[in-house]
């Protein structure tokens, strides 16, 4: 019962940030302020009445419309907010049994703490990111560096409580903290050099070939805080399922008859890859380690 409470307190929460994500995501780049005025509709100006700002429920009330003059509102505000809910609710409801064992030591329960607070704010960047580059091909530097930050400070306070639990029965318990916290920082800096290197990398490449850009350095951030959170197998699995989604949106663009019609520009549309980095993020923090044990025993590694 209250891992099912707990769940559901998670996803309302998550819609609710979800919600504000919004506001969030329509204003950053108009340059508007995110407080004032008060939420309104783009088209007409009216501000929306308190029952027309609940997450997903006024949404599907007034079907996708704003109340006065009928404009369309668009699919990304429900999907984000159902994005970032059930996100959360996912997350929880896999940590809560673990945090609800009374046989766990303490220390086990900090870390579990730290593991689902610290998803629950990478998923939030995630989406907000996805979004921002399919909608503006934009990926803020006060997003992804923070984030990268964040998730190495993340991977070193979890490092830190595995070498205080109970497994690591030693004397000297701060040589072995000060051991396992600085090769918790070594791997997460190589991981996260290592990921921003492979987009540079490809990007230099390609200007050698066309002479042009072809991958922003936005890209390359991302990938850098992708591997921050992930691991560099995380990021570099996150990074192969953003390939194959973009290419498989560039297959659907070529079929389509607007693009089949202008056969000399259809090579320019920018397509966003960091919104198929941030789905492949995603799906590599949920099942990346079951999609790498999978492919080590087809590969017999």
């Amino acid at each position: 019962m209250i891992r099912v409470l707990g769940t559901i307190i998670a996803g309302l929460l998550g819609l609710a940030f979800g919600s504000f994500l919004n506001v969030c995501l329509s204003r950053w780049p108009t340059g508007e302020s995110i407080v004032h005025p008060r939420s309104h509709c783009m088209s007409c100006g009216r501000t929306l009445e308190w029952w027309e700002n609940v997450p997903l429920v006024s949404w599907l009330a007034l079907r996708g419309h704003c109340r006065s003059c009928r404009a369309w509102i668009g699919w990304r505000y429900p999907l984000v907010e159902l994005a970032v809910g059930v996100l959360w609710a996912y997350s929880w409801w896999h940590i809560l049994p673990e945090l609800l064992d009374p046989r766990l030591p303490i220390i086990f329960t900090y870390h579990d703490l730290v593991d689902a607070i610290g998803k629950m704010i990478f998923y939030w960047l995630l989406v907000a990111l996805a979004a921002l580059d399919a909608e503006s091909l934009w990926l803020p530097n006060w997003f992804t560096f923070p984030g990268i930050a964040l998730g190495f400070c993340v991977a070193i306070a979890k490092a830190t409580f595995v070498a205080l639990s109970p497994i690591h029965d030693t004397v000297n318990r701060f040589e072995t903290v000060r051991y396992e916290t600085g090769q918790a920082a070594i791997s997460s800096l190589v991981g996260i050099l290592l990921a921003a290197g492979l987009i540079l990398l490809i990007r230099w490449i390609y200007w050698l070939i066309r002479r042009r850009e072809g991958i922003g350095l936005g890209d390359a951030k991302l990938m850098a805080m992708l591997a921050a959170w992930l691991g560099l197998p995380g990021a570099l699995l996150a990074f192969g399922l953003g390939v194959v989604l973009g290419a498989i949106a560039a297959l659907v663009l070529l079929v389509l008859p607007s693009t089949r019609e202008n056969k000399e520009g259809w090579a320019q549309i920018k397509l966003p890859l960091g919104t198929f980095l941030c789905v492949g993020g995603i799906v590599s923090s949920l099942w990346g380690e079951r999609i790498i044990d999978a492919y080590r025993r087809w590969a017999g590694l």
